[in-house]
C-alpha cells in the first residue's frame, strides 16, 4: 500500500534507512541526531560511509562512532518505529570489543602549603615517583 512505512515493528521489508534504524534501536536520541551522524561520517554500513538514506538489511554491520569509541552492531531485525529498550536490544547484536584495561596512574604528589620549592634531591624523588 503506498504511503506505508518501509518496515513495521515486525520488519516486513527487506531494507530500512540507516538513520531511521539507528534511531529506532536507540543508538541515537533523535532521528535528526542519527542523520547528522551520517552526514558527519560517524555511521558506516558494511565498512562504507553511510548517507542517511543508505539501506540497512538483516545481517549488515553498522559501525557508529560515538563518545570517542567505535561501536559495532549487526542488524538482526529491521524496525522503523522507536520501541522500548528491551525490544530494541533484540534488533541488533553488539560486537563492540571490550575497552582496554585502564592503566594505573601514579598518585598525584602534593606538597604541603608553604613548603617552598623542592630541592634538587626532592625533585628527583618526585620525578622518580611519577615515573619520569
Amino acid at each position: 500500500m503506498p504511503g506505508t512505512p518501509a518496515a513495521g515493528p515486525q520488519g516486513a521489508s527487506s531494507s530500512v534507512r540507516v538513520d531511521s534504524w539507528a534511531w529506532a534501536v536507540r543508538l541515537f536520541k533523535t532521528r535528526s541526531a542519527a542523520s547528522d551522524a551520517c552526514k558527519a561520517g560517524h555511521l558506516k554500513v558494511n565498512g562504507e560511509r553511510a548517507k542517511p538514506a543508505t539501506p540497512v538489511r538483516v545481517g549488515d554491520e553498522v559501525r557508529a562512532f560515538a563518545g570517542g569509541t567505535e561501536h559495532i552492531y549487526i542488524a538482526r531485525r529491521l524496525i522503523v518505529k522507536r520501541v522500548g529498550a528491551a525490544i530494541a536490544a533484540d534488533c541488533f547484536e553488539d560486537r563492540t570489543p571490550p575497552p582496554p584495561p585502564r592503566t594505573e596512574t601514579p598518585a598525584t604528589v602534593t606538597r604541603e602549603r608553604g613548603a617552598g620549592r623542592p630541592t634538587k634531591r626532592e625533585r628527583r624523588l618526585l620525578d622518580q615517583l611519577r615515573g619520569r
